[in-house]
């Protein structure tokens, strides 16, 4: 294990009523605590304020915009990440605007920075919202991993107390996947402290 753990954050991407996206981050959670080489911070975006409505000039143009007060923590925190884990089921073939809300308040964020995926609904385990993502996230100057852990009909998947019923595979997916992240996010961080010729 490194002496300094890089920061991950894990993004709960859902924020709709009754939504299951805390069992899964528990869950996810924990099998990042379990991979041991990251500084974990677990970022709900139910607590943030979100408004659909962008400013005048994008983030992308201006990377420091005035944001909402209720917004001001949520940039903090994903300033201070040095990678990231998307929560996200998929609504209608895609990922809730809660989540393309955070993305485009924010730029330099994202930018040269390593990203994973969980993704988790009925007939696609959130495949379809994660393959949309990857564009978002490349256009943002971001590094979305290849592995992924998907919970295809979670439903059946997890009990009443939201543990789930085989935990075997998803955990060595997770497990993966983090291998992964925490390689691009070790590369990301030491590149991005080098200064632009």
């Amino acid at each position: 294990m490194s002496s300094t753990p890089l920061r991950l954050a894990v993004i709960i991407g859902s924020v709709r009523e009754g939504r299951f996206a805390p069992a899964v981050a528990s869950w996810f959670v924990e099998q990042a605590a379990r991979h041991g080489e990251f500084e974990i911070d677990l970022i709900d975006l139910a607590e943030a304020e979100l408004p659909l409505a962008l400013p005048a000039v994008s983030p992308m143009l201006e990377p420091d915009p005035e944001r909402p007060a209720g917004m001001v923590d949520l940039s903090r925190r994903l300033s201070a990440a040095d990678a990231f884990v998307i929560l996200t089921p998929d609504y209608n073939r895609s990922y809730p605007a809660s989540l393309k809300a955070a993305i485009d308040w924010h730029f330099t964020q994202w930018d040269a920075k390593a990203i994973g995926f969980v993704g988790y609904s009925g007939a696609s385990g959130g495949l379809l919202a994660i393959e949309h993502l990857r564009q978002v996230f490349n256009e943002l100057n971001a590094h979305t991993v290849r592995n992924y852990v998907s919970f295809p009909r979670y439903y059946l998947l997890f009990d009443a107390e939201g543990k789930l019923r085989e935990p075997e595979e998803p955990a060595a997916a997770a497990q993966a996947m983090l291998d992964q992240l925490h390689w691009w996010a070790s590369a990301l961080t030491a590149a991005r402290a080098v200064p632009a010729a």
